[in-house]
């Protein structure tokens, strides 16, 4: 069994310089650890290349304007950090987390203007996000959490603040024996599994929940660029929960979860068909080109 990522040995970029893993620490009245002022990015790299590595590190400083987090780097001094974290731990398959936050100031209130904004990266190798279910197909439970409104919260944003009911409902899930949930928005239309964004197939054509209160993923616009280059009707619209039933075929989509194909939605069951394994083959072979 892996140690616990606070104990391992390798090199974690922070603030600029290389330190030892076990240093990579952050005082206790950090404010990120109070109030949720960070944002972040998980990013894999196959054969030493970070896919789509620049769109993570601009949606990274999109993220820290939307929660009034101004990170102090640029794009190219992100990808920089990225790549040396790589080198200094002799990765080449790995995911890389790339996490801004407000740190340890003056305020320790709500208001946080005058903490300075920190940045780390660390890497690590980290194999299938459901283990087998790209197999078999993943089994998800239905949350009782919901996505929220963009009226409450900056929701395009990568926040981690966001990800808080994600973590109680894929608790939930796994104490049912799921290996995810997937969740309603706050109308309670259909919208993403807890960490991955969703599609269905129905004859022959796929739809997928528009993405106008979560998360757009990157893996999820780059799954539909390789449907419509496949001469696949892609529909991205609302989904009412009673369609769920009519729907053929699913899958997950995300940096970690890559595309995993769904055997089980609460009581619905999926066919993990010709349409999901070809996807999944296909971006596997993508990334790594």
């Amino acid at each position: 069994m892996a140690d616990s990522y606070d104990n391992r040995d390798g090199k974690i970029w922070m603030d600029g310089q290389l330190v030892d893993w076990r240093d990579a620490n952050v005082h206790l009245l950090t404010h990120a650890m109070h109030y949720a002022s960070s944002v972040f990015e998980g990013e894999r790299a196959y054969n030493g290349k970070i896919f789509e590595s620049r769109l993570h590190s601009e949606r990274l400083l999109f993220s820290g304007n939307e929660l009034d987090i101004p990170i102090p780097y640029t794009v190219d001094e992100i990808e920089a950090a990225k790549y040396e974290v790589m080198k200094a731990n002799n990765l080449v398959d790995a995911y890389v987390r790339v996490l801004a936050w407000r740190g340890s100031g003056q305020d320790m209130g709500v208001a946080s203007a005058s903490n300075p904004v920190r940045m780390a990266v660390a890497a690590w190798e980290w194999g299938a996000y459901y283990g087998d279910a790209k197999m078999k197909g993943a089994k998800l439970d239905i949350s009782k959490w919901k996505r929220p409104s963009p009226e409450t919260i900056p929701c395009f944003a990568k926040a981690s603040g966001l990800y808080m009911i994600c973590t109680m409902a894929k608790h939930q899930a796994e104490a049912k024996g799921c290996s995810d949930a997937m969740m309603f928005d706050h109308r309670g239309y259909v919208a993403e599994a807890t960490g991955a964004n969703m599609f269905f197939v129905k004859d022959g054509e796929v739809h997928t929940p528009k993405p106008d209160c979560f998360l757009n993923g990157i893996t999820r616009q780059t799954t539909i660029k390789m449907l419509e280059r496949k001469g696949i009707t892609v529909n991205e619209r609302h989904i009412m929960p009673e369609e769920l039933e009519g729907f053929e075929q699913c899958w997950l989509t995300g940096t970690a979860a890559e595309v995993t194909p769904v055997g089980q939605i609460g009581d619905y069951n999926f066919e993990v068909g010709a349409m999901a394994r070809d996807i999944a083959e296909s971006y596997e072979k993508l990334v790594r080109e």
